[in-house]
């Protein structure tokens, strides 16, 4: 009878500590089949961010990531002068941060430094993460990461040459 007591109780317990229902860095819905297609059309960098875009399969981004989470923007001088984005991959089961220069920032400063990667909040650490020196480039997107299964946010760092540390932006965490 004790050890039938002791098995329901730890079953109970057990049960307790279960969530329900768990999120994960890739869940949220994702695009819809004709904004996918519309991407996949073209290679062309964006804005929006296009993981087929030549700088994004140089950086290993899976053809079908797609954005999760909401944008975060660097700002210089009162003005945004970039956009951070998290991107994730089902196929690949990765994270990718993603950073788009804007044209107004380009058109002022000619060569800047860039980073960008994905913060993992279980490691505290930015994962995938790689920099560019004394760039005029404008799209820019880390290695994979393997954080999917991790509460993240993707982080992205822009610094003008004369300024002593970088703007930096972080999407929100996402679980």
């Amino acid at each position: 009878m004790r050890t039938r007591t002791l098995l329901v109780v730890a079953a109970a317990s057990a049960c307790v500590l279960l969530p329900t229902t768990s999120a994960v860095a890739g869940t949220g819905p994702a695009p819809s089949p004709n904004k996918q297609n519309q991407t996949a059309r073209s290679a062309a960098p964006s804005e929006a961010g296009n993981p087929l875009s030549a700088k994004a399969q140089a950086a290993g981004v899976c053809s079908d990531a797609y954005q999760i989470g909401a944008t975060a923007y660097i700002n210089r001088g009162g003005a945004h002068a970039a956009s951070v984005k998290q991107f994730y991959s089902p196929r690949c089961k990765a994270n990718y941060g993603y950073v788009w220069v804007w044209q107004s920032f380009r058109d002022k400063i000619k060569d800047y430094d860039v980073s960008t990667g994905v913060y993992s909040y279980a490691r505290d650490e930015v994962v995938g993460q790689d920099w560019w020196n004394a760039t005029n480039s404008q799209e820019f997107w880390s290695f994979p990461a393997d954080t999917v299964s991790e509460c993240t946010a993707a982080i992205g760092t822009l610094r003008a040459p004369g300024d002593p540390v970088a703007g930096q932006a972080t999407t929100a965490k996402r679980c």
